[in-house]
């Protein structure tokens, strides 16, 4: 196989949108992939501390998962089936009865939408609102919901938001985030004085959406405390909970819903990203059936149910979720990563550790100190992003199934990254 990949990456330049941004980061050709790693046209192999932003959580190319695909296909399985009823959906919805929402004394209608976890928050924003007959809806600072018009209207990030070239993202308050003024400011006593104050003129919303732990926005985790909170504000003013577990779900915090430790009942749930298990497209909107007050397709899409999404998903939630087995090792994962990252944490001033579960990183200071750790880590075979309002935050997201070997290498080639990138730093400052 010829090692020159420039004829490759000529076309990208050259056709594809400008819109691109992870590519601009690993400037090189991949090819294949297995498990925690991916390889490139070059025949180098990297370990993945990115997962596909979290849709790979089960690593790439579960044997599995391929293998009961593959035999769906073989057989010449339904590939596509809008959302008629089929055999894979009937087995993906008893599977995630048994092992997800049984377990866990949980009664939610599965809403199949379209197959991306934006389609999955406008349908809960719609569906707010029908049941409601309000119109405004709670969002918080650094929130991160999706890049259509009504998500994006929820999500904080102001680049992200100015890519609706002046369309109006209106109908939304964004209050503060746990923690967002500070470890001793009471951002729920703020919030619930704006809401027991007639004259603050913040009217009673449609719905308070958050996220458990904050992807995008610099993985900022909500307190138990918060999280409990919010749910009583919303029930109190009337208000359904909705909670976007999109990024931190499926067991990427060490519990399949982000939000378990809280021991709260959202009224929605957005699912998306691992939901598949295969990193296939497939996104859905868990309801309380109270709450399910659509009209036959108010809300559908051509891609509503991903059919081989189903089978990869079902086989997902058989393997992983039947005990309690894969919990327990991801936690124990867990105090791996937060042991990896302190290490690192301590080689700088001020730096300090963010997230929870296999969902954390280091707060380096600044964006352009990140952005030169994450490329350094690159040289040396790690892939790995920032996230934060300014970027200033090296994050973890590397597959929940990643042998502890593998993920104790990758986080010794962050440790060198990050002493690599402060040496230069002091001799660039001197």
């Amino acid at each position: 196989m010829s090692t020159d990949t420039s004829a490759e990456t000529s076309i990208f330049n050259r056709r594809e949108s400008e819109a691109r941004s992870y590519c601009r980061s690993f400037e090189t050709v991949f090819t294949t992939a297995k498990g925690a790693e991916m390889t490139d046209a070059e025949g180098r192999t990297y370990i993945d501390f990115l997962a596909g932003c979290s849709s790979l959580n089960y690593g790439h190319n579960d044997p599995d998962m391929k293998e009961a695909l593959i035999e769906h296909i073989a057989d010449d399985g339904i590939a596509h089936g809008l959302d008629m009823y089929t055999t894979e959906k009937a087995r993906f919805l008893k599977a995630y009865e048994e092992n997800i929402l049984k377990p866990r004394g949980m009664d939610y209608k599965v809403m199949m939408t379209g197959p991306t976890g934006t389609n999955a928050v406008e349908a809960a924003m719609k569906l707010a609102r029908k049941v409601t007959g309000r119109r405004n809806i709670v969002a918080f600072t650094n929130g991160f919901h999706g890049m259509t018009m009504g998500s994006l209207s929820l999500t904080g990030n102001a680049g992200k938001r100015a890519g609706a070239g002046g369309g109006s993202l209106a109908d939304v308050t964004h209050l503060p985030f746990d923690g967002a003024l500070g470890d001793d400011v009471d951002t729920l006593s703020q919030i619930e004085w704006m809401f027991d104050n007639p004259s603050s003129g913040v009217d009673a919303p449609a719905a308070f959406i958050f996220e458990p732990v904050q992807g995008e926005g610099g993985l900022n985790a909500a307190s138990t405390e918060w999280m409990q909170g919010v749910a009583r504000l919303a029930k109190k003013l009337g208000a359904l909970l909705i909670v976007d577990d999109i990024q931190s779900g499926c067991g990427r915090t060490g519990t399949y819903f982000a939000f378990e430790e809280a021991g709260i009942e959202p009224d929605m749930i957005t699912q998306a990203k691992s939901l598949s298990g295969f990193g296939l497209p497939f996104a859905a909107l868990l309801i309380k059936p109270e709450h399910d007050i659509w009209k036959p397709a108010e809300h559908n899409g051509t891609f509503r149910g991903n059919t081989h999404a189903f089978v990869t998903g079902r086989v997902a939630l058989e393997k992983f979720w039947s005990d309690d087995s894969f919990q327990k090792d991801v936690q124990h994962k867990s105090a791996i990563l937060t042991a990896g990252l302190q290490a690192i944490a301590d080689v700088l001033p001020d730096a300090r550790l963010k997230g929870r579960g296999m969902m954390q990183g280091v707060d380096v200071g600044s964006g352009e100190l990140a952005g030169d750790v994450c490329a350094r880590a690159f040289e040396n075979g790690l892939i790995i992003e920032t996230s934060g309002a300014h970027d200033e935050v090296v994050k973890v997201l590397a597959p929940l199934t990643i042998p502890e070997e593998t993920l104790r290498k990758g986080l010794n080639i962050l440790l060198d990254a990050v002493r690599d990138a402060t040496v230069n730093t002091k001799i660039a400052a001197e």
